[in-house]
């Protein structure tokens, strides 16, 4: 089968195309005929070496997939061969195959398209945990979104709105922030144009924000920190800008706020509890079409370094698969 690995750290360009063997399913796990693999931003962070997993080499990013049961290892109950699932994969999902462990696997909804069932996963599982179980987002409460068109900004966009939140978007560009409006955003604020800490507080009459969800570190979290309501909290969600921010405690204890980190896959080995309710609970809102995944862009598996790059150079809109050629 064939398969995108790295040999050797750097950029997307040191993806290469291997043919391996098939993967043979152990106790507890399920062979899949890979469909789609969405495509994030810690791919790229992975092959580079700037990732906090660092598997060894050769190694396949990749780690949401969706696919066809091939194959079903001892132990497992409740699957059958040739039925679709969603998968966390932990790497090797830019393939042909890839097996999974089956506390990993949810079945996919009938309505539910494959390249949106491989994009579903990552983005909308991170943006619900951080405003569920995080956040602890109320109904009523102002939620600002940075980098709101993006892979997991426009999921956070949807889900705030479908808990009951007024949401504001930032974005740097018009186009950006239309895409933002049409899944919900409540207000616009141009952050290529716009004082963001300075149109928050207005937008909110000098309260500021309740709860502040950033993926994209640097000036957005800075602006964050000035714009946070008393007793308000700020999701640090990613680091987009390539700016890991330092977090001052002054205002962190003047202001009375929480900082708190999400690292969704860290909940499928300490809490998949968690992770099954969350899936069950997107699962209904999707069917009532309260959240509308949009992928912008598929790629080929050969083309799978610009499926990257497209995603580092933050030009996607929404989600970016790759589907098996």
């Amino acid at each position: 089968m064939k398969i995108m690995r790295v040999h050797a750290l750097g950029g997307p360009e040191n993806l290469t195309l291997d043919d391996i063997d098939p993967p043979i399913p152990a106790a507890g796990q399920l062979r899949l005929k890979v469909l789609a693999c969405g495509v994030n931003f810690a791919d790229g962070l992975l092959i580079a070496g700037k990732y906090q997993a660092k598997p060894e080499l050769p190694f396949g990013p990749g780690s949401e997939v969706c696919g066809v049961i091939q194959e079903i290892g001892p132990g497992v109950q409740g699957f059958k061969v040739g039925e679709r699932v969603i998968a966390l994969t932990g790497g090797n999902g830019f393939a042909e195959e890839v097996v999974v462990t089956s506390q990993a696997a949810f079945p996919v909804p009938d309505a539910m398209p494959c390249e949106v069932a491989a994009a579903f996963p990552i983005a909308y599982g991170t943006s619900h945990m951080a405003l569920w179980q995080k956040a602890r987002l109320q109904p009523g409460e102002t939620l600002v979104v940075h980098g709101a068109s993006g892979g997991v900004g426009l999921t956070a966009v949807e889900i705030g709105k479908a808990m009951g939140a007024r949401v504001i978007a930032t974005a740097s560009s018009p186009e950006k922030l239309e895409i933002a409006r049409s899944r919900g955003a409540d207000e616009l604020i141009n952050s290529s144009e716009e004082d963001v800490r300075l149109r928050i507080k207005a937008l909110t009459e000098g309260k500021g924000a309740d709860v502040i969800y950033d993926p994209v570190g640097g000036a957005m979290f800075d602006a964050s920190l000035r714009a946070i309501n008393f007793n308000g909290r700020i999701l640090v969600v990613g680091f987009a800008s390539g700016t890991i921010p330092q977090i001052p405690a002054n205002i962190v204890m003047v202001k009375n706020i929480d900082i708190l980190g999400i690292n969704w896959p860290n909940y499928r080995t300490h809490a998949p509890e968690l992770l099954k309710a969350s899936f069950e609970q997107l699962a209904r809102w999707y069917a009532d079409g309260l959240i509308k995944p949009l992928v912008s862009k598929v790629f080929p598996l050969s083309e799978t370094r610009a499926a990257i790059e497209h995603v580092q150079a933050r030009k996607a809109k929404g989600k970016v698969v790759v589907v098996p050629n």
